[in-house]
C-alpha cells in the first residue's frame, strides 16, 4: 500500500486475480469509508494498454497511482485493480484504476481476466470512464471496439443492472471539434450494442435503459500540457456532489452501504472469478445480511461490556436495582439506536429482520436479570407483607381484616414495582412471579390462620383444663351421690363460658358456619375429654381412695378426732358405715356419667359385696344363684364410659377388705387390751371368798390398831410406786414388754422416792403451813387417763423434777 498527505491507494485485486481483503479492511479504516453511510461515489477506468489511464487519474482525482515511463518503452504498468481515494472530493470518492486490455504481456486469447475485471467495475461503480484514442473513433478495427463488446457482453450477465453512467473519455483530441466526433462515437456505441446478443427480455430494450453515455475530449498530455491540466480540472469540478440528483452518478440503484464495500467487493469478485451470473439484487441482500449480522454481534458484544448493564447484572444478583427498567430501556435503546444509524443503508428487509434477532438476543442476554429483579420485588413485598400483618394482628385487628388489607396493598406495591423494572422492548408477562407471591402471600396466611387458630383453642383449651381438672378431682376423692350431676354442671358451666369466649374470639376471622361450629365442638369434645380424661386418672388410684376413705371413717370420730378403742365402741358398725362409703367411692368410680342417665351400679355393688351372711351362706349363693359381678361390661353403661368393670371391682373389693382387715383387728385388739386394764377387781365370787376367809384377819385388825395404821403406810408406798412407774401404762403393750421395762425402773424410781422423803423430812416445821390433811388430797393422771386422789400425811409442799409433778406424796405423770 501506497500513500500520501492526502490520498491514500491500495491493490484491491492483484495481476492473478488475487482478492487482497486484508488491504482493502485497512484501506477502508484509514479513509474512515465505514462513516460515510451512502454519501460515496465509486469511479473506475478502463482502455487500452498505455492508453494514458493512471495519469489522467492522478490529474483528475489527485491520487498516486504508478504511471509509465515513456523512456522505457510502452509497457504493462498497471497490473490487476488498484484502488483509491479522491483527494479533496466530496463526497468521499473511491477510484479504481484497472488493468489495460489488449495488452501483449496476456496475450491475445487470454481475455478472461478483461472480463471479469470490467464486469466487477460495472458491478461496483457509479462512473465507469472509459479511456480511447481520439483517432480510433470512426474505425472498424479500432482499440475501443472489443473493450466495448467486452462492457456489453459482461452487462448482460447482470440480472438488474442499475444505470451507470459511462464516460467516454477522448484521449489526444485534434482539430476536430467534440461535436463532430461525439455523433460519430455514438453510433459506434449503438452498433455495438445491437450487435451483442442480448436476452429474451433485453432484445428491444435501448441502450438508454442500461447506461448514461457522457462524451468529453482532453489534449494531449505530452504535446499541450498545460491546456490538458486546464480541461482535467474543469472535467475534475464535474465529480463533485455526483451523487446528487442531477449528478454524474447514475441512478443508484442497489448501492451498498459504505461499511460493506469490502465484503460487497469481495463477494462479487468471488461469484465472478466463479464464472457465475452475478444477480446484484440478490448480492444486495446478501451483502446486507452479513453486514447487518456483523453490525449486530458488534453491538451486542458492546452490550454486553457495557459498564452499566455490567453493574446492573452484578447488583440485581443480591438486590432490587433502583430504575431498573429505565435504565436497562435506555441502554438497550442506545444499542440498537447504534445498529439502526450503521445499518441504516442497507436492504430494509434484512436490515429490519436483523434488528429483531438483535433485540431478541438483547432481551435474552437481559431476561435473567429481569426475573432476579422479578425474585428481588416479589420477596420484598413478602416479607413487607409479612411485617405489616404481624404489626396488624398485634395492634388487635380482625385476622380476615387485617390479611385483606394487608394482601391488596403488598399486592399493589408489587405491581408498581413491576411496572419500574419493565423493559420497553420487551414485552415480558409478570403474570407468573404475581400469581406466586399470592399463592406465597395466601399460604403465609394460611399458617398464621392456623397458628393464631391454634393458639386460640390451645388457650381456651388450657382454661378448660384448669378450670376442670382440679374442681373434678377433688369431687370424685369426695365422691357422693351428687358428684356426677356436680360434675355434670361444672362442665357445662365451663364449656359453655369458653365456647362464648372462642366464638367471640373466631368472628375477626370470618369463619364459615361450618367450620366454626366444628371447631366449637372440638371445644366442647376437649373439655368433655379432660373431665372423662381426669375420671380415668382417679380410677386407675381408686384403691388408695378407698383405704383412704376408710381409714378416714374408721379411725377419726364424728369429729374428725382420731379414734381411741376404750370397749364401748361399735367396731363392726364402724366397720360397716367405713366399707359402705368406700364401696360408694367405688361406685362413683366405675363409669363416666356425663349424661344425665339413672343405673342401678351402685345396688348392684351393694348387693354383691356389702353382703352380711356367713361365708357358708356366700358360697352357698354363688354357687345357687348368678353373680352379677362376674362380667366384663355392665348393663347400662356402654364400654367407651366404662373405668372399672364389674370383675375389676369384685377384685379391687377383694383386695380392699385384705388390706383394711388389718386395722379392724387391731381395732379389736386394742378394745380388748383397753377391758383388761381397766378392770381391777377380781370377780365377785374371789370378793365373797376373801370375805368369809379373810373374816378372822379384818378382826384382828380391828382389835389392833396399829396393824391398820402399818397398812395404810403401806399402801401409800405402793400407790406412790404404781404412780412413778406407770404399771398399767407399761402393761398395755403386753406382759412381757411391761416386765422387762419395769425392772429397769424400779431402783431409781425407790431411790428417788426415799431422797425425797428424806428431803422434806428435814424442812423446819414453822415453815410449813398448817393445812387441813381432808384438804390436802390432790388430783393425778396416769398413763390411762384414770384420775385418783391421795392425801398426803405429812407435806403439802409440791415439787417438779425430771418432768413429773407432785403433790405430797403423789405425782401426776
Amino acid at each position: 500500500m501506497a500513500k500520501n498527505e492526502e490520498c491514500c491507494s491500495t491493490q484491491l485485486i492483484d495481476g492473478d486475480g488475487a482478492f487482497n481483503a486484508t488491504g482493502i479492511e485497512q484501506f477502508i479504516k484509514e479513509v474512515r469509508l465505514g462513516e460515510c453511510g451512502l454519501s460515496y461515489a465509486v469511479v473506475s477506468i478502463m482502455g487500452p494498454q498505455s492508453s494514458g489511464k493512471s495519469t489522467l487519474l492522478n490529474h483528475l482525482f489527485g491520487t498516486n497511482f504508478r504511471e509509465m515511463d515513456a523512456f522505457k518503452g510502452r509497457s504493462q504498468t498497471t497490473k490487476g485493480i488498484w484502488l483509491a481515494r479522491c483527494a479533496g472530493i466530496e463526497p468521499c470518492t473511491l477510484v479504481m484504476d484497472l488493468e489495460g486490455t489488449d495488452g501483449r504481456e496476456r496475450g491475445e486469447d487470454d481475455t478472461a481476466f478483461e472480463k471479469q475485471s470490467a464486469l466487477f467495475a460495472l458491478a461496483v461503480s457509479d462512473i465507469v470512464l472509459i479511456n480511447m484514442w481520439c483517432h480510433d473513433i470512426g474505425r472498424e478495427q479500432a482499440a475501443n471496439k472489443p473493450l466495448l463488446k467486452t462492457v456489453f457482453q459482461v452487462m448482460m450477465r447482470l440480472f438488474s443492472p442499475r444505470k451507470t453512467t459511462l464516460m467516454f473519455v477522448i484521449r489526444d483530441k485534434t482539430r476536430t471539434p467534440l461535436e463532430n466526433l461525439e455523433p460519430v462515437l455514438r453510433e459506434d456505441i449503438q452498433k455495438i450494442w445491437d450487435a451483442v446478443p442480448k436476452p429474451e427480455a433485453h432484445k428491444e430494450t435501448p441502450l438508454s435503459e442500461f447506461f448514461n453515455v457522457e462524451v468529453v475530449a482532453l489534449s494531449s498530455y505530452e504535446e499541450k500540457e498545460e491546456q490538458f491540466k486546464e480541461q482535467v480540472a474543469n472535467l475534475r469540478q464535474r465529480f463533485f456532489h455526483s451523487i446528487a440528483p442531477g449528478g454524474l452518478a447514475g441512478d443508484r440503484r442497489g448501492v451498498v452501504p459504505a461499511s460493506g464495500f469490502s465484503f460487497s467487493a469481495q463477494q462479487i469478485w468471488k461469484v465472478i472469478k466463479e464464472n457465475k451470473d452475478l444477480d446484484l439484487p440478490a448480492h444486495k441482500v446478501m451483502v446486507a445480511t452479513v453486514r447487518c449480522e456483523e453490525i449486530a454481534k458488534e453491538k451486542f458484544a458492546n452490550f454486553s461490556a457495557n459498564e452499566e448493564w455490567r453493574q446492573i447484572e452484578d447488583s440485581v444478583q443480591s438486590s432490587p436495582v433502583s430504575g431498573f427498567g429505565k435504565k436497562l430501556s435506555s441502554t438497550l435503546n442506545a444499542c440498537l439506536l447504534e445498529y439502526d444509524e450503521e445499518a441504516i443503508y442497507f436492504d430494509e428487509g434484512v436490515r429490519s429482520a436483523k434488528r429483531k434477532q438483535l433485540e431478541e438476543k438483547l432481551l435474552q442476554l437481559v431476561q435473567p436479570a429481569y426475573q432476579s429483579m422479578l425474585g428481588h420485588i416479589r420477596s420484598g413485598a413478602l416479607e413487607k407483607f409479612k411485617e405489616a400483618f404481624d404489626k396488624a394482628l398485634n395492634a388487635g385487628e380482625g385476622f380476615s381484616s387485617a390479611a385483606r388489607t394487608c394482601t391488596q396493598s403488598y399486592m399493589a406495591l408489587f405491581d408498581e414495582g413491576c411496572a419500574d423494572a419493565v423493559i420497553e422492548q420487551a414485552n415480558w408477562d409478570s403474570s407468573k412471579v404475581r400469581d406466586k407471591l399470592r399463592r406465597d402471600i395466601d399460604t403465609h396466611v394460611a399458617s398464621v390462620r392456623a397458628v393464631k387458630l391454634s393458639e386460640l383453642t390451645s388457650s381456651f383449651e388450657a382454661k378448660l383444663n384448669e378450670a376442670l381438672s382440679g374442681p373434678v378431682e377433688a369431687l370424685l376423692d369426695g365422691a357422693n351421690s351428687e358428684t356426677w350431676p356436680a360434675i355434670r354442671k361444672l362442665l357445662q358451666r365451663e364449656t359453655e363460658s369458653a365456647v362464648a369466649g372462642l366464638s367471640s374470639a373466631l368472628a375477626g376471622f370470618e369463619m364459615d358456619e361450618q367450620t366454626k361450629d366444628k371447631t366449637l365442638t372440638s371445644l366442647e369434645n376437649y373439655a368433655r375429654g379432660v373431665v372423662e380424661a381426669k375420671a380415668k386418672e382417679e380410677a386407675g388410684r381408686v384403691l388408695i381412695r378407698m383405704k383412704d376413705r376408710f381409714s378416714m371413717l374408721f379411725s377419726h370420730d364424728a369429729d374428725s378426732m382420731p379414734r381411741v378403742w376404750t370397749g364401748k365402741e361399735d367396731i363392726r358398725g364402724i366397720t360397716k358405715t367405713a366399707r359402705s362409703a368406700s364401696l360408694k367411692l367405688l361406685s362413683v368410680m366405675v363409669a363416666i356419667r356425663l349424661d344425665d342417665e339413672v343405673d342401678n351400679i351402685e345396688s348392684t355393688l351393694s348387693s354383691a359385696l356389702m353382703d352380711t351372711k356367713s361365708n357358708a351362706a356366700v358360697t352357698e349363693r354363688s354357687i345357687t344363684t348368678y353373680d352379677p359381678l362376674a362380667s366384663s361390661t355392665w348393663d347400662e353403661i356402654p364400654s367407651s364410659r366404662t373405668l372399672i368393670t364389674p370383675v375389676q371391682c369384685k377384685s379391687l373389693w377383694r383386695q380392699f377388705k385384705t388390706e383394711t382387715e388389718y386395722s379392724v383387728t387391731q381395732a379389736i385388739s386394742a378394745q380388748e387390751a383397753n377391758k383388761r386394764n381397766n378392770n381391777w377387781l377380781p370377780p365377785p365370787w374371789a370378793i365373797v371368798a376373801l370375805i368369809v376367809l379373810g373374816f378372822n384377819e379384818f378382826m384382828t385388825l380391828l382389835r389392833n390398831p396399829l396393824y391398820l395404821g402399818f397398812i395404810f403406810v403401806a399402801f401409800l408406798l405402793v400407790k406412790a410406786l404404781w404412780v412413778q412407774l406407770d404399771i398399767s401404762g407399761e402393761f398395755s403393750n403386753g406382759a412381757l414388754p411391761g416386765l422387762i421395762s419395769l425392772s429397769t425402773k424400779l431402783l431409781p424410781t425407790v431411790m428417788n422416792l426415799i431422797k425425797r422423803l428424806a428431803e422434806e423430812g428435814q424442812i423446819p416445821a414453822t415453815n410449813v403451813p398448817q393445812r387441813n390433811p381432808a384438804l390436802a388430797a390432790k388430783t393425778y393422771r396416769n398413763g390411762n387417763g384414770t384420775t385418783s386422789d391421795m392425801s398426803t400425811a405429812s407435806s403439802g409442799v409440791t415439787n417438779t423434777e425430771n418432768g413429773t409433778e407432785y403433790s405430797s406424796a403423789s405425782k401426776d405423770d
